[in-house]
């Protein structure tokens, strides 16, 4: 490698975040960051990293694409048969990470995931691309596949088979975090970061700093 890895240095000086500026309510303030990522015209600001744990105690991580966000949480769609899905079936806890990287801020979010209704699942999956849909047909998610053809195959089947209007797979919809713990972060000089954690307590948000 022509740079060493050790000797890659950032300093963050683009913004800050302070108690008395942040919002009460930790949803209140991840929207309005959002809303800053998508008025920056950012590379994918919906992509999140989701990390579940397995019966193995091993973690694993994947990027999925935030689709809803209010009061009760943060929602995503997927495949029920994935490896993720596996994993939450058997323990229900995850976290989340969205890294806008332009803006030096990080949100970390923890909590219990629950399925969508199945009313909410199949209003999104009626929203998607043609193409879309018959993947979702088409991909035995995690799975071991012999090539991209068999992809393609079950793609070319699952349009004969449903036309212009597949329904929404069984083992296809949606996830929501439920967050129990939020934590905010603005990169700042000398590595002196602002950090704003947000816990529940007796049903009330408790907003404190972390040291970096």
């Amino acid at each position: 490698m022509d740079t060493r890895l050790a000797d890659l240095r950032k300093s963050y000086e683009r913004a800050e975040l302070d108690e008395q500026a942040s919002l009460a309510d930790p949803i209140k303030q991840f929207e309005l960051w959002l809303q800053h990522a998508l008025d920056a015209q950012l590379a994918e600001p919906n992509a999140m990293t989701v990390a579940t744990v397995g019966a193995d105690g091993r973690p694993s991580t994947r990027v999925v694409l935030i689709k809803g966000c209010d009061e009760r949480g943060i929602v995503w769609y997927t495949n029920y048969n994935s490896r993720k899905g596996r994993e939450l079936a058997g323990n229900p806890f995850a976290a989340l990470q969205f890294h806008w990287v332009e803006l030096e801020r990080v949100v970390r979010i923890e909590g219990r995931v629950e399925k969508v209704s199945d009313q909410e699942s199949d209003a999104y999956f009626a929203s998607r691309p043609l193409d879309s849909r018959l993947g979702a047909w088409a991909s035995p998610q995690s799975e071991v596949i012999s090539g991209r053809a068999v992809l393609v195959a079950n793609a070319a089947k699952a349009g004969v088979r449903f036309g212009l209007n597949p329904p929404r797979p069984p083992h296809w919809g949606g996830y929501r975090l439920v967050p129990d713990g939020w934590e905010f972060w603005q990169g700042r000089k000398s590595r002196l970061h602002d950090r704003l954690r947000y816990r529940l307590q007796d049903a009330a948000w408790v907003r404190e700093r972390l040291a970096p």
